[in-house]
């Protein structure tokens, strides 16, 4: 190798190997540093007729209490529904406590999955609906909510709880739904001798650092990229809004917010806070217009991250009673749950709750056929093989021609060669002879790069499919006990033949990344180099070097991807290899694969005509 050649092939790998690296420090390795500890607050001792006004201002809660000392004292109601249980906090009517019974913190599923968390515990979180006249609470934070009668609520079994105030009573009716739906069915009777004005103030409420919170209800997905929206998400009008934490804990502009902060909306809607799989949410009443609103004040000063819907005001004559029903949706983002919930319900653009991304015209299609073909096939595994067929098969005639132009270049390469050296001194006339080349052969050299302009958005949008979405969330398959995980086994632990997780092989400082890559990311580099052997090399020395490093770099890359993604690329790289392999063969090319099973057989290959 030339001295120049030399020197642009160690500065092309030390790139690479920089790149990897990079990519392992940046995005492989959770970000474990936890932020400062949120800092302590003297808890007012809020009455009845605590002002909505001071609402926007309460102070962050230091955590006093594990969440199991928190919920375990009285003044509370338990509930069990099909897909959630916990209690209700009486003071306040405040859902707090509540767990997923049908999703795990680990495939083992020994833990469900906590979501709402009392305010003095640990990442405090929680919902309710507050009741408001002109500047004054008259159902506040800590309001002395009593139950009416004796029991638990369940999915068929509601309860009652009434607030007895001056002038007004509050009768609370909880149901919940075999999801994850809670309405409030509040019949308010106005006991005093005026008119009383009053309106619904819903609130969504988090302590504490969120990317903290994000891993303890989803291990793992706070060091994740960004590529799954995580913060505000909600709809006004019709229009979804979103931001994410960090920019929405930084005040940040939102867009749609008017010059009072509020986000109008007359025609119904949700407001709520979303994690990756995980979201709580108000739903107010739908037909009557309400305000969607970002605690601002509560930031600012350092309190809990709030969200909140105001919705228009009710006004009672003496002695008149009027029902009104508001909704808190607190649970795991399943398709067919959300589309129930848009569909049946009327919520709009509920499964919009799932951050489908600027290509939902093709992330929303490839789940709606991944679910079917999962319902079909019995497995999630197979439905991404078979989703990978039916995503070629229309492709076929179009990389038909690009494998027959990557034959003709093949065939061109001697022929090239020695124009390459017959004119080396004279590049004018070098690329002359080359273009005439083409032209007397049919070839295009850009022929074999066409495929690429509808394989990436390909890519890009089953890459998002399968990571916002919950379906694959624990989803085994074959080895693979988690397709939305990283592969299980690695080299450091002879493809889990040994004791050790895969995850702690990767946490090997600087060896980790080698030894800690498994099968799958192994059979994808395997896969693209013999793909590559099919391909024309590149004339000049230091890119072919580069390419031929290529699938080295991205079997590194591809270890730190979700299982079900690499077994999709395995399997699209083995289809294509036997699609591009019959093309070249019918067109006389012989092939790196053909030339070795011949000197394996003893014998010299020729080529099909």
């Amino acid at each position: 190798m030339e001295k120049q050649d030399q020197r642009n092939f160690l500065i092309a790998m030390a790139l690479m190997v920089a790149f990897v690296f990079g990519y392992q420090k940046v995005f492989m390795e959770p970000a474990q540093k936890r932020f400062e500890a949120q800092q302590a607050a003297i808890k007012a001792d809020e009455q009845t007729g605590m002002s909505a006004t001071e609402l926007s201002t309460v102070p962050a809660i230091a955590a006093t209490r594990t969440v199991e000392e928190a919920v375990s004292g009285p003044g509370r109601v338990k509930f069990e529904g099909d897909s959630v249980d916990g209690s209700i906090r009486l003071a306040g009517s405040r859902l707090d406590d509540l767990s997923l019974r049908k999703h795990y913190l680990t495939v083992e599923k020994t833990q469900e999955v906590r979501l709402f968390r009392p305010e003095d515990a640990e990442f405090g979180y929680f919902a309710t609906f507050y009741w408001a006249d002109g500047s004054s609470l008259v159902a506040g934070r800590n309001s002395p909510w009593v139950q009416v009668g004796l029991g638990k609520l369940t999915t068929t079994t509601p309860i009652t709880l009434r607030l007895e105030t001056p002038g007004l009573t509050i009768d609370r009716k909880i149901s919940v739904d075999a999801n994850y739906m809670f309405s409030f069915e509040d019949t308010l009777t106005n006991t005093g001798d005026t008119a009383r004005s009053v309106r619904a103030i819903g609130s969504v409420e988090r302590h504490g650092a969120y990317k903290d919170f994000l891993e303890v209800t989803d291990p793992g997905s706070a060091g994740e990229g960004g590529l799954a929206h995580m913060g505000l998400m909600g709809v006004v009008d019709g229009d979804l809004r979103m931001k994410k934490y960090k920019p929405l804990l930084a005040l940040k502009n939102i867009d749609g917010e008017t010059s009072e902060g509020t986000f109008p909306s007359t025609e119904g809607g949700w407001w709520g806070l979303t994690d990756k799989y995980w979201m709580g949410s108000l739903v107010p009443q739908q037909d009557r217009p309400f305000n969607g609103i970002v605690n601002k004040k509560s930031i600012a000063v350092g309190g809990p991250l709030e969200v909140r819907t105001e919705s228009e005001a009710i006004t009672l004559a003496p002695g008149a009673s009027e029902t009104v029903g508001n909704r808190i949706f607190a649970g795991a983002k399943r398709f067919e749950v959300l589309q129930a919930y848009q569909n049946e319900d009327g919520i709009p653009r509920m499964v919009d709750a799932i951050d489908w991304g600027w290509a939902f015209f093709l992330t929303k299609p490839f789940f709606y056929v991944l679910e079917y073909l999962a319902s079909k096939l019995n497995s999630f595994g197979w439905a991404i093989l078979a989703f990978t067929v039916l995503i070629k098969l229309p492709l076929v005639p179009l990389f038909n021609q690009s494998y027959k132009s990557m034959a003709k270049m093949k065939k061109l390469q001697e022929p090239m060669k020695e124009l390459n050296e017959r004119f080396a001194a004279d590049p004018q006339r070098k690329q002359q002879e080359i273009m005439k080349l083409y032209k007397q052969e049919g070839a295009n050299p850009i022929g074999g790069c066409v495929p690429i302009l509808f394989t990436i958005p390909i890519f890009y949008a089953l890459y998002k499919t399968l990571y916002v979405t919950l379906e694959m969330r624990h989803t085994p398959f074959l080895f693979l006990r988690d397709l939305s995980a990283p592969d299980p086994t690695a080299i450091g632990n002879l493809f889990g033949l040994l004791p050790w997780a895969a995850a702690d092989v990767k946490a090997v400082p600087v060896i980790g990344i080698i030894i800690g890559v498994g099968i799958l990311p192994l059979l994808y580099g395997l896969t693209m180099a013999s793909l590559q052997s099919l391909n024309p090399a590149p004339t000049d020395k230091t890119q072919k070097l580069v390419i031929q490093a290529m699938p080295i770099v991205f079997t590194f890359v591809f270890g730190g991807f979700a299982a079900g993604l690499v077994l999709y690329w395995v399997w699209s790289n083995i289809l294509s290899f036997a699609q591009q392999y019959f093309i070249m063969r019918r067109n006389g090319v012989d092939t790196e694969l053909g030339k070795t099973i011949s000197r394996l057989l003893g014998r010299e290959s020729k080529p099909e005509t």
